[in-house]
C-alpha cells in the first residue's frame, strides 16, 4: 500500500508529534463548512456488504479505531465522518494521568513498528464524559466503545474499584466495554493472567449490568504474550460467564525483549493473528472477537478477519500508513 505525500511527511517526524499533528489537522478540517462532507467523500467506505451485526449491535462496517488513537474522544465527529465502523475511546481511567515522560513512543522504521512506553496518558473520566454525554448528528449512529484501564500510580488492590467506577459512569453513554487486562505500556505492568484475578475484576461489572434496563456487552482485552494455558483460561471464562467477547491483542513485551516497551505494528502482526485464530478455533467461532494489533496493510486486515475476527480495530496501521488504510482495507473484505 503506497503512502500519500502527507503520510510520508508525517513519518519524518517523531511518532508522538506526528500523531498530534494528524489529530490537530483532522480537527481543523472537521470545523470547515464542508469539512466532514469532504472526509466522508474521500475516505469513507459505503458498500452495504460491509454491514454486520456483532454482539447485538449493528456496525456499518467491521473496521474501527482501537483505544489509544483518540483516547479522550476529542475527534469522534471527524473519525465518524472518515467512515470507521466504530471508535473505541480510552483507556479511560478515573482521574487524569500524564503518562510517562516524553519521548514515550518510538518508531522502529525499518520494521514499520512502534515501541510504546506511554503509560496511558488520559484527561480522566470527567473530561471524557463531557465528550460522550451528548451525541452530535455526526456521531448519532457511530458505535462507541469504552476501553477501561488502570491508573498507573494506584495500587493493584484498588483496580476493581477503579474499573467499576468508570464502568458505572460510562454505562449509559457508550455501546460496549472493553476491560483492558493488558496495561503494559509503563514500568508498572498490569497484565492479569489468573482466573481469580480476572473474575474479581469483571464480576462486579456483571452484577451492575444485571440491574440496568439496557444491555452493554463486556469484552476482555488480552496480551499477546499469554501462553496457550493462559489463553485457555481466558476462553474458559468467556464460555462460562456472561462475558460477551474478546479483544485480541494489546502490545507485546515478549516479541523483542531488547525493546523497553510494548511493541505494536508489523512486528506484532503474526502473533496477533495467531492468537485470534487460536481463540476462534477453540470456541468454534461462536463468540465475537475484535482483532487488533499489527494490521498495517489491507492484506493484514483480510487475514485477521479470515482468522476469526468479527471486527478489526486499527491504531498503528493508521499512524504509520494513513487513513487510506480504512478504504483499502474495506475493499479487501468485499467479495468479488
Amino acid at each position: 500500500m503506497r503512502r500519500s505525500l502527507f503520510q510520508t511527511f508525517l513519518r519524518l517526524l517523531p511518532a508522538e508529534p506526528s500523531h498530534k499533528l494528524r489529530m490537530l489537522l483532522l480537527g481543523i478540517v472537521g470545523k470547515l463548512p464542508m469539512g466532514k462532507w469532504l472526509l466522508r467523500r474521500r475516505y469513507a467506505p459505503h458498500d452495504t456488504e460491509l454491514q454486520r451485526e456483532v454482539f447485538g449491535i449493528h456496525f456499518r462496517n467491521p473496521i474501527g479505531i482501537a483505544a489509544g488513537f483518540d483516547p479522550n474522544g476529542d475527534r469522534l465527529n471527524e473519525l465518524s465522518a472518515l467512515g470507521f465502523g466504530f471508535v473505541e475511546i480510552g483507556s479511560v481511567v478515573p482521574r487524569p494521568q500524564p503518562g510517562t515522560p516524553r519521548p514515550r513512543l518510538r518508531r522502529i522504521r525499518k520494521e514499520n513498528s512502534i515501541i510504546d512506553n506511554s503509560g496511558y496518558p488520559s484527561r480522566g473520566l470527567e473530561y471524557i464524559l463531557s465528550k460522550v454525554r451528548h451525541r452530535t448528528p455526526h456521531t448519532a449512529n457511530l458505535v462507541l466503545g469504552c476501553n477501561i484501564g488502570k491508573l498507573t500510580a494506584s495500587h493493584i488492590e484498588n483496580s476493581t474499584k477503579e474499573y467499576l467506577r468508570v464502568f458505572r459512569n460510562m454505562y449509559q453513554y457508550v455501546d460496549y466495554f472493553v476491560v483492558n487486562i493488558a496495561c503494559n505500556t509503563s514500568s508498572k505492568r498490569y497484565v492479569l493472567r489468573s482466573r481469580k484475578e480476572i473474575m474479581e475484576l469483571i464480576e462486579p461489572m456483571f452484577e451492575f449490568r444485571r440491574g440496568q434496563l439496557d444491555y452493554r456487552p463486556i469484552l476482555l482485552k488480552i496480551s499477546p504474550d499469554l501462553s496457550c494455558e493462559e489463553l485457555d483460561t481466558i476462553i474458559d471464562i468467556l464460555i462460562e460467564t456472561p462475558l460477551d467477547g474478546i479483544e485480541a491483542v494489546a502490545g507485546s513485551l515478549n516479541i523483542d525483549p531488547d525493546c523497553s516497551g510494548a511493541i505494536s505494528g508489523a512486528k506484532l502482526t503474526e502473533r496477533a493473528i495467531e492468537v485470534v485464530r487460536y481463540i476462534a478455533e477453540r470456541t468454534e467461532r461462536n463468540y465475537p472477537i475484535i482483532g487488533t494489533g499489527g494490521m498495517m496493510t489491507p492484506e493484514d486486515i483480510k487475514r485477521m478477519m479470515e482468522a476469526g475476527a468479527s471486527l478489526v480495530a486499527l491504531n498503528s496501521g493508521i499512524r504509520e500508513n494513513g487513513v487510506r488504510l480504512l478504504k483499502e482495507g474495506a475493499k479487501s473484505l468485499i467479495k468479488n
